[in-house]
């Protein structure tokens, strides 16, 4: 009986340590989840919410209303294992409605709308191509494109709305590729000076639907593999005494998978911003590695226009190295 225990307690313990398995990880589309950017990755995407500095309706179609001036950065991606991940962004404010019918000025304008334009640019190269005798032929770069367009509108004082139409381009094989279009659909509400909520959908109707047909003729398939849908709940402190802004946002997958994240941006004086956050917080499994990441962007200011230097650095489990993303980014 005592060794029969023994065993039951050693294959009790053998279970329990294995890691927990997140659906998430083998799900399509994870470029498109990774984060947009050197600021956005700095601050752990924590940026659902966030209404100041250079928007990206990639975190919430809502927030281009918001933009100052016009913004355009883009980002590279120093990743290990032949990766890339690369990003470039404009975002433009709208007044509308600034006069009145006798064209005098308005002291407001009748409304605010943005528009936001994007890529994110994701690939792996240095695959060998063999044959069936284990022969080199060639060397395969497949690669993954999001094409995105936000458009926002602020209907009130407090309330911002927004949608974002994206194109998905993506090539595996001389011969097989996929292209789709999915939607983005966001909205922000400013509580008071210092508190603000947003919210987002992401990915609705995101797919990859794959032929094989041209390649295996008779013996290919036609596969539909969708994209996981996340919906995103985030609320963003701006401090009265300090230039320090913190978010936090929880974000549920329909895989299964519940995250939450934590960012926070210091204007440590006029042209120099710190941040850092903790990504990926899973509070489905306990297993899963958090991401903490750290980043600055310094500014200078060059006439009527505003130039800047971003860098992130980002924590990525399983890897020879870590992520370092650096960027440029101009206000006009």
């Amino acid at each position: 009986m005592k060794k029969i225990f023994v065993a039951l307690l050693c294959f009790t313990s053998f279970l329990t340590a294995q890691n927990d398995v997140s659906s998430i990880a083998s799900q399509t589309g994870a470029f498109s989840r990774m984060g947009f950017g050197a600021r956005g990755k700095g601050m752990a995407n924590a940026l659902t919410s966030v209404t100041t500095g250079n928007m990206v309706s990639y975190y919430n179609p809502a927030l281009s209303v918001f933009q100052e001036g016009n913004s355009f950065n883009t980002s590279y991606s120093f990743l290990s294992l032949d990766r890339s991940l690369n990003f470039l962004n404009f975002t433009k404010r709208f007044e509308l409605g600034k006069k009145n019918p006798d064209g005098t000025l308005r002291d407001k304008p009748r409304s605010v709308a943005g528009i936001s334009v994007g890529i994110i640019n994701s690939g792996v190269g240095n695959f060998d191509e063999r044959d069936n005798q284990g022969l080199k032929t060639g060397t395969l770069s497949p690669f993954e494109n999001q094409f995105f367009l936000g458009f926002g509108m602020r209907v009130s004082e407090k309330v911002a709305i927004g949608v974002s139409a994206k194109f998905y381009y993506s090539k595996l094989y001389d011969e097989i590729t996929s292209t789709s279009i999915g939607f983005d659909v966001g909205a922000v509400y400013i509580l008071n000076s210092n508190i603000t909520v947003g919210a987002a959908i992401v990915d609705l109707n995101s797919k990859y639907k794959w032929d094989t047909t041209k390649l295996y003729e008779q013996e290919g398939t036609n596969t539909i593999e969708k994209f996981p849908l996340v919906k995103k709940i985030a609320v963003t402190y701006k401090f009265d005494n300090l230039p320090i802004i913190a978010s936090a946002e929880i974000e549920a997958i329909n895989s299964d998978t519940n995250f939450l994240r934590f960012g926070a941006e210091y204007n440590i004086f006029e042209n120099l911003f710190l941040r850092g956050g903790l990504d990926q917080i899973n509070i489905s499994n306990s297993d899963f590695p958090i991401r903490p990441s750290i980043g600055f962007s310094y500014l200078y200011n060059y006439g009527s226009m505003i130039a800047g230097i971003d860098y992130a650095f980002v924590t990525e489990p399983y890897t020879t190295q870590d992520q370092h993303i650096v960027g440029v980014n101009f206000n006009f």
